[in-house]
């Protein structure tokens, strides 16, 4: 779903976030049910709330600090907060979630990472998503993805093809669940992440002096022109001015 949202200020940190409310939710402080599909970006310090929260990614990655544990919602996981919960978010890259706001109860009375399936609720009716939180399994814990594994072994052989799917199995992942956890920590997908540190290196060792065609191979990059092509594209430099810096 995409909608024009107005961006506000959260009031508890140096984040904004973007929402809609459904028209006929209670604007007050304590509201019965409602569902708002909210943009987030920055931090957002520790608050409570008086009732219950159910959180759904849909794009990005919103990492939620509650209960002393830190938890992510992104397009595959969901959280249950519940009411009282003292609980502060952040989003690097800036993260889309759908937020139901719900009365206290027991069935969502404790912290509980949701594992988010296929025929997710598209709109904003609120019996349509607790139906759906009800019936989600518990997310299993995820294996770290350490950013600094992968760029030292790319780092290292920048001249060898890197598909996605080498990539993924660095972290015994398959292909799409290493693209979306990838974007969701970096901002960026991994052949666009990639890109990226091929260009970064090449500007490095132009600047140092290095011949067009040797840095090319040593990138990898099919030809000199091939790179000087997506350094304009991609930076709009050329070699004479990354010689000149």
């Amino acid at each position: 779903m995409s909608l024009a949202l107005p961006t506000v200020p959260d009031g508890m940190g140096h984040g904004t976030v973007q929402g809609m409310r459904h028209p006929m939710a209670n604007t007050g402080p304590s509201p019965a049910h409602s569902v708002e599909w909210r943009r987030y970006r920055g931090d957002h310090g520790a608050h409570a709330h008086g009732h219950a929260q159910l959180l759904f990614g849909v794009n990005g990655c919103l990492e939620v600090e509650v209960g002393g544990h830190l938890m992510r919602v992104d397009a595959a996981t969901g959280l249950v907060v519940p009411a009282g919960a003292l609980h502060g978010s952040a989003a690097r890259h800036g993260a889309e979630v759908c937020v139901v706001d719900v009365p206290a109860a027991r069935e969502f009375d404790r912290v509980r990472s949701l594992a988010l399936a296929a025929g997710r609720p598209q709109g904003l009716a609120v019996d349509a998503w607790l139906d759906y939180a009800r019936a989600a399994r518990r997310a299993l814990p995820r294996r770290r993805l350490d950013t600094v594994v992968l760029e030292k072994a790319v780092d290292e052989c920048l001249h060898e093809d890197w598909p996605a799917a080498r990539m993924a199995a660095r972290f015994a992942l398959s292909v799409p669940q290493f693209h979306a956890r990838w974007r969701s920590l970096t901002g960026l997908t991994p052949q666009a992440w990639l890109r990226e540190r091929r260009l970064n290196a090449a500007e490095r060792l132009l600047r140092a002096g290095w011949p067009g065609d040797t840095v090319a191979a040593q990138v990898g990059y099919a030809s000199a022109s091939a790179l000087l092509y997506a350094l304009r594209r991609e930076r709009g430099v050329g070699v004479r001015d990354l010689r000149r810096t």
